[in-house]
């Protein structure tokens, strides 16, 4: 009788070695296939992408590695077991499925305020050596001190550029986005040193284990201001009011804040209106007519 090996369908790279039992197929998100490995010293998570973008998994290494080492103990971020260009080993979470501590969502907005007193000498890449990525979409992260420029011109415009080119949103966004341009330092916000930040921190890569303590997966980290992150988490939900109070009791934002949020939401609603379309170019767009007032 024939057995079928449970990783035949891995890269043999990533599994050798681990003494690997059982594989079982989990969620791994829009482009990634990973499973659960169960192994003889415990179960590990592996993702694996089919012909990759140059970069992307040292990317993610380099940002899971710069979280583990700034973040709280408070703050969990899965070490890095083994990775490669195709794919990547990680220790495995038990998640709480939705049994949280009374103090989790506390713990989590102060876990965070800590993780964003990690300073950089400038804002951009955690590593010179490796291509700058929202997602697919190459983007420019030499070091720079100017961060509204930054954020204007190598998130905000060429995003904007890339949607109309797609059809995804309506050309008349160019012209509101011209308009405000002007105001980009306004908008950004007073300034802050580069701070350390998870990049893409909506509900889904905030997790929760079985003993209610948070961590943080699937980053897009580098250098830049804390109000990305603020701003990622509240555009889908999933942090209670409590999270953002325990942040800013640690941490305070900078006074008007809020009124920023538009600003800082434009970039992952435009990567979101050219990959799904949908609602996402006219969300991008009452996002502008709200800053321009």
């Amino acid at each position: 009788m024939s057995t079928h090996d449970p990783t035949a369908d891995l890269p043999a790279d990533l599994t050798d070695g681990l003494e690997v039992e059982h594989a079982v197929p989990v969620g791994g998100g829009d482009t990634a296939a990973a499973f659960r490995l169960e192994t003889a010293r415990g179960p590990l998570f592996v993702k694996t992408m089919a012909d990759p973008p140059a970069g992307m998994m040292a990317a993610e290494v380099a940002g899971l590695r710069a979280l583990r080492e700034h973040a709280p103990t408070s703050l969990g971020v899965p070490e890095v077991v083994r990775w490669t260009e195709d794919g990547i080993v990680l220790e495995w979470i038990d998640e709480g499925r939705g049994r949280h501590r009374p103090d989790t969502e506390e713990e989590c907005g102060r876990g965070l305020a800590a993780l964003h007193r990690a300073e950089g000498t400038a804002f951009g890449g955690l590593d010179p050596e490796l291509p700058g990525r929202i997602g697919s979409f190459e983007v420019d992260l030499s070091p720079t001190q100017d961060w509204a420029a930054f954020l204007l011109d190598r998130r905000i415009r060429p995003l904007l550029r890339a949607a109309v080119a797609a059809g995804r949103i309506a050309p008349r966004a160019a012209d509101l986005l011209e308009e405000l341009a002007p105001r980009s330092e306004e908008l950004a916000g007073p300034e802050e040193p580069p701070t350390l930040v998870h990049g893409d921190l909506w509900a889904g890569n905030r997790l929760v284990d079985a003993g209610g303590r948070n961590w943080l997966i699937d980053p897009s980290a580098y250098w830049g201001h804390r109000e990305v992150d603020i701003a990622m988490m509240l555009l889908f939900g999933g942090f209670g009011e409590d999270c953002l109070a325990a942040y800013d009791a640690e941490h305070p934002l900078a006074p008007g804040w809020q009124e920023r949020v538009p600003w800082y939401q434009l970039p992952p609603l435009l990567v979101h209106a050219v990959r799904f379309g949908g609602g996402y170019g006219d969300a991008t767009l009452r996002a502008l007519l709200r800053l321009r007032g």
